[in-house]
């Protein structure tokens, strides 16, 4: 699959995307990406990024692929068993925070904290950094497995993200464009 055959929809985590964390700038280079708009990033309510999600799924007129970065791979992995009958091809989810880093965020619903039950019903990939502030590699682990996905070791990148100096992130945009060519 090439990215002009798919819808990709970026879902972004806690307080969005920056102009310039990874997610803007793959926004603006992909012509066929485009923003899962919450309407409250910095109070993340699950039902509501949730039911956000599937309607902007529903809304896609090619096969979609999911980029999730943060919060937002979490609300892919709640929305998993709503998606079974909708176009999702796969998901490539990078940075997963971890349950005890959501616990510790009072503006965050702890409904996201919730470990998912069952795999992802679509392809996946869970890329997870080894020094990520937000959560141990070992917690990475095991969502990754859960979820049925494969897991890519991005070695000591942080969160991944502006911050972490991952802005443009052209390695991510090269493991994207190999996830997409496995779909």
């Amino acid at each position: 699959m090439r990215t002009s055959d798919a819808d990709i929809l970026l879902v972004p985590g806690l307080g969005g995307s920056s102009p310039d964390h990874w997610q803007s700038r793959w926004d603006a280079k992909l012509p066929t990406a485009r923003f899962v708009a919450q309407s409250d990033y910095d109070q993340p309510d699950l039902e509501a990024w949730r039911a956000r999600l599937i309607e902007e799924i529903s809304r896609a007129e090619r096969p979609v692929v999911l980029v999730g970065h943060s919060l937002g791979v979490l609300a892919i992995a709640h929305a998993a068993p709503l998606l079974r009958d909708l176009q999702v091809k796969g998901a490539f989810l990078v940075a997963p925070p971890a349950p005890e880093t959501i616990a510790a965020i009072p503006s965050i619903d702890p409904a996201f904290a919730a470990p998912p039950l069952e795999p992802l019903p679509f392809p996946s990939l869970v890329i997870a950094s080894r020094d990520d502030p937000y959560a141990p590699y070992a917690d990475s682990e095991r969502l990754a497995g859960t979820l049925g996905a494969e897991l890519a070791d991005a070695g000591n990148s942080g969160h991944i993200n502006a911050d972490s100096g991952h802005g443009p992130w052209p390695e991510g945009l090269m493991r994207f464009a190999g996830f997409l060519k496995t779909l």
